[in-house]
């Protein structure tokens, strides 16, 4: 399964556990529904709020959510509100046979505060839990379809890491250094073909381009040929050490 596919299961997954939990509790006076109807009222509004969610968090460059987490995600917490808060009072209003009213939204707004709230902190967990890895492609494979986004000075060379820098990359390679504009979520999905591994929220790195690591409060830094330095989040370090990239 590709990133993408992997990440849009990842919502689905969590989207389907808030909506069990949501129709089972009967939030927003939903007990007066049967559980069919219910389960299918929670998943309809928790769908709308993931993805909202989901594309609220690409308006942030990837290196955002290590160094301004709480910017982000307070951000993001606050689209998927606007997006839920006149979703539930029109639900709610047709289902109790009333009209659209301030009464209705002051009502059902405590519910979603605490419903996005608790949403936007498992997608932040869910985000967080491993570094994505790429693989090497099986002989006879076609490349990676990142190395046709290489620019001509750069065609042919061995790439060795690519760092997200506002929305464009900087390409380390055995040829020099380039910025292209891509997002550096969206790159790692072409670099499936290339063994590596995000290592940061603004680093992919080529396993091969590593020469050396330093280690220190509970973080690491990995050395690159081109003698550049790229740093290994806290939430990595754990599984790229369990992956062999670095001793204990």
């Amino acid at each position: 399964m590709n990133a993408t596919l992997a990440a849009w299961a990842r919502l689905l997954a969590m989207t389907t556990v808030v909506a069990v939990i949501l129709a089972i509790s009967g939030g927003f006076g939903s007990t007066g529904l049967t559980i069919v109807p219910r389960a299918a009222y929670w998943f309809g509004l928790c769908t709308l709020g993931a993805v909202t969610g989901n594309l609220a968090a690409r308006l942030f460059p990837d290196r955002w959510f290590e160094q301004r987490p709480w910017l982000v995600w307070s951000s993001i917490a606050g689209c998927i509100m606007l997006a839920m808060t006149p979703a539930v009072a029109i639900t709610n209003a047709l289902l109790r046979h009333r009209p659209l009213s301030l009464e209705i939204v002051e009502d059902v707004l405590p519910g979603v505060i605490v419903t996005t709230s608790g949403m936007t902190a498992l997608a932040s967990l869910v985000r967080r839990q491993h570094p994505v890895e790429t693989h090497a492609a099986a002989a006879g494979a076609e490349p990676s379809k990142f190395l046709a986004r290489l620019p001509a000075s750069l065609r042919g060379a061995d790439l060795w890491a690519v760092e997200a820098q506002d929305h464009y990359l900087r390409l380390h390679t055995s040829r020099g250094r380039e910025l292209i504009l891509m997002r550096l979520s969206d790159a790692v999905v072409e670099l499936e073909g290339l063994e590596g591994a995000r290592t940061h929220r603004s680093w992919w790195v080529a396993r091969a381009a590593v020469t050396g690591v330093e280690r220190g409060d509970g973080r690491a830094t990995l050395t690159l040929v081109d003698g550049a330095e790229a740093p290994v989040s806290r939430a990595y370090v754990k599984a790229l050490r369990e992956a062999g990239w670095f001793s204990a």
